[in-house]
C-alpha cells in the first residue's frame, strides 16, 4: 500500500510551526515539522512523497540554501516558501529554482492549503513519470545489442530487406529480431512502437 504523501514544514519559529501543524493535520494532511533546515536534511528520505513547507529565512541554513542543497542531490520536492522578510530579487530566486509559490506572512490559509495541494499533485505527477521511466528503461535494456540495431532501423521506415542490407544478415533473421522486439516491448503495432520509442526518447532527453 503506498504511504500517504506528508507536508514537511520547516521553520524556526515554534509558533509558527505548531500553529501550521495543527491546521494542516486539521485539513487532513499528514504532518511533520523541523526547526531548521539542516535537521529536515539529516532526516530527508527521498522515497518520502509530499510537499515541503519552507520558512526562508533562518539561523543556519537558509531556506533558498535548502532548495539548492535538494537540487544538487535531484530530490525534487515542491517547495512551497513562507517568509516575514521576502523581497522580490529573493522571490525570483526562490521560483527560477522550482518553487511552486512564495508566501509573505501573515497568508490567507487557505493560499496555503491551495499551494500544498498543488504541490502534492505534482508530486504525484513526477513520482508516476519516474516509474514510468524505470519501467520504459527497464523495458529497453532487455534488448539485445544486434535488437536496438533492427530497433533504430525499423523506426526510421526502412524495410525488412532494407535493415539486412544495412547490417549484413539474412532478412528472415530481420523477421525474427523484429518479432522479439515487439513480444519484449509488448507492443503490437508498428504505430505503437514508434510511439513507445518516441515516449522512452523524450525522457532520455529529460522531458516527461
Amino acid at each position: 500500500m503506498t504511504a500517504k504523501p506528508t507536508v514537511f514544514v520547516v521553520d524556526d519559529d515554534m509558533s509558527v510551526r505548531e500553529g501550521l501543524r495543527n491546521l494542516l493535520r486539521s485539513a487532513g494532511f499528514e504532518v511533520e515539522t523541523f526547526d531548521c533546515a539542516s535537521t529536515f536534511l539529516e532526516h530527508r528520505r527521498p522515497e518520502q512523497h509530499g510537499c515541503l513547507v519552507l520558512d526562508m529565512r533562518m539561523p543556519g541554513m537558509s531556506g533558498i540554501e535548502l532548495q539548492e542543497q535538494l537540487t544538487a542531490i535531484s530530490d525534487g520536492i515542491p517547495i512551497v516558501f513562507i517568509t516575514a522578510h521576502g523581497d522580490i530579487p529573493m522571490t525570483v530566486r526562490a521560483m527560477k529554482a522550482g518553487a511552486i509559490e512564495f508566501l509573505p506572512k501573515p497568508f490567507e490559509e487557505q493560499a496555503l492549503l491551495d499551494a500544498i495541494e498543488q504541490g502534492l499533485q505534482l508530486n504525484a505527477e513526477r513520482r508516476q513519470a519516474r516509474e514510468t521511466q524505470d519501467q520504459l528503461e527497464q523495458l529497453f535494456s532487455s534488448l539485445t545489442g544486434r535488437e536496438q540495431q533492427v530497433l533504430q532501423l525499423t523506426i526510421r521506415g526502412l524495410m525488412n530487406k532494407q535493415i539486412a542490407g544495412e547490417l549484413g544478415i539474412a532478412e528472415v533473421t530481420v523477421k525474427v529480431h523484429r518479432h522479439n522486439i515487439m513480444q519484449k516491448l509488448n507492443v503490437r503495432s508498428l504505430a505503437n512502437l514508434v510511439h513507445l520509442v518516441e515516449k522512452y526518447e523524450s525522457f532520455e532527453r529529460g522531458v516527461s
